[in-house]
């Protein structure tokens, strides 16, 4: 095998390492919490300009949001979705939950 042929052999298995490791820790850290909305509903419907009744219940978000929205620490959510299932109740809300309030009704 010549020099050039190595090199890009071993480029591309390097590539497909670090790429592999790269989405690996990725997964890890994008666990979702599932964050009842009951007790901002109206102001959900508020801001997103929709009737009360089209809020989700229930809606998934990234740790970070969730642990915003909920006024809990991540890191106490990251556990529970390492657990398994992770879950809290809204108590504010933000323009990042906002979108993805209006994402899942949009659906």
């Amino acid at each position: 095998m010549s020099a050039l042929k190595l090199w890009v052999s071993s480029s591309i298995v390097a590539v497909a390492l670090v790429g592999g490791m790269a989405m690996s820790a990725t997964a890890q850290q994008s666990g979702l919490v599932n964050v009842n909305t009951g007790s901002i509903a109206e102001g959900l419907a508020i801001d997103l300009d929709v009737d009360v009744s089209q809020i989700p219940i229930t809606v998934q978000a990234p740790i970070g949001i969730a642990a915003n929205v909920c006024n809990v620490a991540a890191n106490v959510l990251a556990q529970a979705a390492q657990r398994g299932s992770a879950e809290c109740d809204a108590q504010t809300t933000s323009t990042a939950f906002n979108r993805i309030v209006q994402r899942q009704i949009s659906q």
